[in-house]
């Protein structure tokens, strides 16, 4: 029986060495997928963050489109009622100049004279002034010279008087005034 303990003794030694080899190769491939795990999830966050800020520019990006094109809208729109209102002009200087000869006591005059303040009225509810002129430094931005003219009553290079008014729209110049300038 003791040849029988001795052998069962061995066996159970041999049994255990290979059971204590393989526990440290079992943590091994557990070590080594949890490492491969660790890497695709660092790999993973990497792609997130650029991802995230991919689309953090792209929502900049359309915010500053859509900027843009509201900004070009509104020149647009602009753009066309200084071209509308420039083509009014015309008429409301010609009314003008007809009430400047009108008779006296003319109820037809009064109804032109009716129709060129409301025209008035409409320019300047869109926004359109009149380009106050006459007496003032001449200045290249706002007033179109016509002539050159020595005066005693104006000084140099101020304007001595407006042959057709100017406007402007908003900022912007629509029409420059037509003036005469002193020398």
């Amino acid at each position: 029986m003791t040849d029988k303990k001795k052998h069962k003794s061995e066996e159970e030694v041999t049994k255990s060495q290979p059971a204590a080899e393989t526990a440290p190769a079992a943590e091994n491939p557990l070590k080594a997928e949890m490492e491969a795990l660790q890497v695709r999830l660092a790999e993973s966050e990497s792609k997130i963050s650029e991802y995230k800020d991919g689309w953090a520019r792209s929502q900049a990006e359309f915010q500053n489109y859509r900027k843009r094109i509201e900004r070009d809208n509104e020149l647009t729109y602009a753009s066309m009622k200084g071209d509308i209102i420039k083509k009014v002009l015309p008429a409301l200087d010609d009314l003008e100049r007809a009430l400047q000869n009108r008779p006296a006591e003319n109820a037809w005059a009064s109804g032109i004279e009716l129709i060129a303040r409301k025209l008035q009225n409409i320019l300047e509810s869109e926004g359109v002034k009149r380009i106050e002129a006459r007496g003032a430094a001449f200045d290249p931005n706002f007033h179109e010279a016509i002539t050159h003219e020595p005066s005693e009553e104006v000084e140099s290079e101020h304007i001595i008087d407006v042959v057709q008014d100017g406007y402007m729209l908003g900022e912007r110049v629509i029409r420059p005034a037509l003036v005469r300038v002193a020398q």
